[in-house]
């Protein structure tokens, strides 16, 4: 399964190969960490983003604002069950460029005017289309609107901040992950290699005795030779920083492709790893670094060795059960009552019910799952 390398370099893979000469391989997580995030020449870095028109693919909030108010409600929700506090704190890592706030501003939620979202957004870029086209704060302690929803975006929460809710949409997929294949001898991890014509795959053996093939074979104990998973210690980690946010009475949501790891070693790695670019499947993890990006899908199970989700249900189940259904009928109404305007609320209107159909078709979007874990008890601890 190793890849002779593209015939057409990037800058960004010639310095991923000057690196490589130099300093020696790679293991797969950290070479998918320059791809996505290097400063320079990673995807993220230089435009790669979610959006219908000038993005590279298309993410639920970008659907249009329906995915939003519906989260919304979601977190009207949650809001009433903490017991309607003078201040709600939503933290959104891995933002993008901001659609799903915005989407939220603009559907008015009951707790707007005490609710605080924060956009955490490592890629500069990123954070720079928080302040310009959303007015988003620049810092956690600046003073709040007069009404409506506080928006915040940073690089990174300080140690110690506290939060209600920790909601990612689409981001675990892209944490670097590990990518690992089961030998006739045990298994071997990838990394990144320097070959004659580009960068290749180098499988090296783990150890027996490797913390990593306890949870390997714990998690997948019925895998053949040559088949591949992904080992997600930086998911797993993610977690139980985002357990340290919310604290014992906060909630934690997922939203996200997700699968068992035995499941995704019979679909196969180009089925739960993908690369895209220009709204298109793209070329090999290996090529055109920088210029597409890497996602795998989520190890449900693998989280779980953290804490067990509370909650495992479809994207669209839980739009659903959080009023979507509700939504587009006002929609349509609203469409019958306006149609003959044909404003800009009458056209809104009427694309909640495709929007509808997108957010849950199951051969797309509707294939995400949403993963949630609320208030700690003795009987849900977190793993350490």
């Amino acid at each position: 399964m190793a890849s002779d390398g593209p015939e057409a370099s990037t800058p960004l893979t010639d310095e991923l190969l000057e690196r490589i000469r130099l300093d020696g391989p790679l293991r797969f997580d950290l070479f998918m960490d320059a791809v996505l995030y290097d400063p320079r020449r990673g995807f993220y870095a230089t435009g790669g983003r979610a959006g219908a028109r000038a993005g590279d693919f298309l993410t639920s909030p970008e659907v249009g604002p329906l995915f939003g108010a519906v989260v919304a409600r979601a977190v009207d929700r949650w809001w009433i069950e903490a017991g309607r506090p003078e201040k709600f704190t939503v933290v959104e890592p891995g933002a993008g460029p901001g659609t799903l706030a915005a989407a939220v501003r603009l559907a008015a939620p009951e707790c707007g005017d005490r609710l605080e979202w924060v956009m955490v957004e490592r890629t500069a870029a990123q954070r720079a289309r928080h302040v310009d086209r959303l007015g988003a704060s620049s810092a956690l302690d600046s003073p709040r609107p007069l009404a409506g929803v506080h928006l915040i975006s940073v690089s990174a929460l300080p140690t110690g901040f506290a939060a209600d809710v920790v909601l990612a949409n689409e981001l675990l997929d892209n944490l670097p992950t590990r990518l690992v294949e089961r030998t006739s001898t045990g298994w071997s991890e990838v990394w990144v290699a320097a070959g004659d014509t580009g960068l290749i795959e180098d499988l090296r053996p783990l150890g027996r005795e490797d913390p990593e093939v306890l949870v390997l074979d714990r998690v997948a104990p019925d895998v053949r030779s040559g088949q591949r998973v992904p080992l997600e210690d930086e998911a797993r980690s993610w977690l139980r920083w985002a357990f340290g946010v919310v604290g014992v009475s906060g909630r934690v949501v997922v939203i996200d492709y997700a699968d068992t790891t035995a499941s995704m070693a019979h679909r196969g790695q180009g089925e739960w790893m993908r690369t895209y670019a220009v709204h298109g499947r793209g070329t090999g993890p290996l090529e055109d670094c920088g210029t597409q990006d890497l996602t795998c899908d989520v190890a449900s199970d693998q989280l779980a060795d953290v804490r067990p989700p509370d909650v495992d249900r479809s994207q669209a189940d839980f739009l659903i059960s959080h009023g979507m259904d509700e939504l587009v009928e006002e929609g349509r109404q609203l469409w019958a009552e306006r149609a003959h305007i044909g404003d800009l609320a009458a056209v809104r209107a009427r694309s909640r019910v495709r929007e509808a159909e997108a957010l849950c078709d199951p051969s797309g979007l509707g294939a995400h799952r949403v993963l949630e874990w609320g208030p700690t008890s003795p009987a849900n601890p977190v793993a350490g």
